[in-house]
């Protein structure tokens, strides 16, 4: 027997049979039931269902179908099950098993319990479901798709998949029309070709043309982490921007950069940190190297020679052995070098060297060398305020440890020390109350183009003079204002900076 009913008109509230082959009914529980078998059609307003068999409740308006099942709605949402109960009051399909819900040209959705509610326009499945389009593969417990606006929400679990990386969270969202993904709440991104991996808190990623604007997250590659409260990315051009509390750590120099706002152009290896920059090298046995700038610029390079750190602007330095100001300065992670550049000054175990251009060699961690190159200058101050000086053309001084032993003056030298009587700590014993007071003996004045300073425990304790020394000792009665500084004599104590001026806060 076959049965064909024609639908109502258009807005019906009644679902209607459009067609079966066999036709069974009867009361049960005083319900009207009616069974269908054999290609089995319903329809109500732009909705078609199509199964092998059914059970329709003409009382209740739902329909329990079976067999092969799909739902069409419009000619753009397709729906396959194995199990179904359609409600035909509150238009609501209850879909199970190897449901696959299909938005033409746009994205298929896999899940064993779909609920797909027609006055909303919402597809929602609660217990696993994967969505693939084009682009990407999205996976979670539970989630719901948005028909009108294509926008699909994953909630508990979720697991994304594509050529470039994949990704792990708790909840998001993403457009299938768009193809872009918005984090809402902590995601991990992982990179599928460099192994890059990225953490955000919320935000974008447009997954066509790669761009994103996260708020809140850290990016981490073999080599370097990145940290800041909000990020611009460019995956095509490779270039990043982070703004608000940035933080940059080399892993392979054990350096981190700290900074307002930071710029990562991963193509050419540049990373710049800018307002209220610094960076901190920290070393497992000695003190952390501070550094701060307007601008801090790293180069990255397969070649550890080609590397630098590069500091712009207003530079200071500290470390509980050294400290300086300069303009700028480069520092070389592969020979251990730091150069100070514009008007230079440095202060190391007491001395305060300044030159045109300043040069430090570092042993391990310490100082092994600093270079003075053009109008060398070197300034300590005694215990009776008194300068003692050495000047030159360009000059090397020695240390060991973090105490300066000598220094090489090569071109126009000139030294003036003072020399104290103090007194004899052998012969000073734990009971004696009273002490020489320490006065000024005189001053040595020397002249010689090249000449060798001798320090013992940070102070000058000889000279040895080359090519026509002239030198000569002048007593404290006889030394006069003009005799007690050098020519560009500038003691700059007050700009040597503390911790605070260069940790920045």
């Amino acid at each position: 027997m076959m049965i064909f009913c024609m639908p109502s008109a258009f807005g019906q509230k009644r679902v209607k049979l459009k067609h079966a082959e066999i036709q069974r009914g009867g009361v049960k529980d005083g319900i009207r039931t009616d069974k269908f078998i054999g290609d089995v059609i319903f329809v109500q307003n732009n909705t078609t269902i199509y199964c092998d068999s059914a059970i329709f409740y003409r009382t209740k308006n739902s329909v329990d179908a079976f067999g092969k099942i799909r739902i069409t709605d419009g000619d753009s949402v397709t729906i396959t099950s194995r199990s179904l109960t359609y409600d035909g009051n509150t238009k609501t399909a209850f879909l199970r098993k190897n449901v696959v819900f299909t938005k033409l040209g746009i994205a298929t959705l896999h899940t064993d319990f779909l609920d797909y509610d027609r006055k909303k326009n919402e597809a929602r499945y609660f217990n696993g479901g994967k969505l693939i389009d084009s682009t990407n593969t999205l996976t979670s417990k539970k989630g719901y798709y948005d028909i009108s606006t294509n926008m699909a929400s994953f909630k508990t679990d979720v697991v994304g998949e594509n050529p470039d990386y994949t990704l792990a969270s708790d909840t998001l969202q993403y457009n299938s029309t768009t193809k872009v993904i918005y984090f809402r709440d902590l995601t991990t991104v992982k990179g599928i070709k460099d192994g890059e991996t990225a953490v955000y808190q919320n935000g974008f990623y447009d997954t066509n043309n790669k761009l994103s604007s996260i708020t809140k997250g850290e990016i981490e590659t073999i080599s370097y982490k990145m940290f800041g409260l909000t990020y611009f990315l460019d995956d095509v051009k490779k270039f990043y921007k982070a703004k608000g509390k940035v933080v940059m750590t080399s892993k392979e120099e054990n350096t981190t950069i700290y900074g307002e706002d930071g710029d990562y152009d991963k193509l050419k290896g540049v990373s710049k940190v800018y307002g209220n920059a610094y960076v901190a090298q920290v070393d497992e046995n000695l003190d952390t190297l501070f550094i701060s700038a307007d601008t801090l610029l790293s180069i990255e390079n397969e070649d550890p020679k080609k590397r630098r750190l590069l500091a712009y602007n207003h530079v200071k330095i500290f470390r509980e052995d050294m400290q300086g100001i300069a303009d700028s300065l480069v520092y070389s992670s592969s020979d251990s070098t730091i150069y100070f550049f514009k008007d230079p000054v440095l202060w190391s175990a007491g001395n305060q060297l300044a030159a045109d251009s300043i040069r430090i060699l570092l042993n391990g961690k310490n100082i092994d060398k600093i270079y003075l190159v053009a109008n060398s200058f070197v300034i300590s101050e005694d215990t009776l305020k008194n300068y003692n000086q050495i000047k030159g053309r360009k000059m090397v001084a020695n240390f060991k440890g973090q105490i300066i032993t000598h220094v090489t003056v090569q071109g126009n030298g000139e030294s003036l020390y003072y020399m104290l009587q103090e007194p004899d700590k052998k012969n000073l014993s734990d009971t004696t109350k009273v002490v020489e007071p320490v006065f000024t003996i005189g001053m040595n004045k020397i002249i010689c183009s090249n000449m060798k300073i001798n320090f013992k425990e940070g102070k000058i304790n000889n000279v040895s003079f080359y090519i026509k020394p002239e030198a000569s000792f002048i007593p404290p009665h006889e030394l006069k204002k003009e005799d007690k500084l050098l020519k560009g004599f500038k003691w700059r104590s007050d700009q040597k900076p503390k911790k605070e001026d260069v940790v920045k806060k």
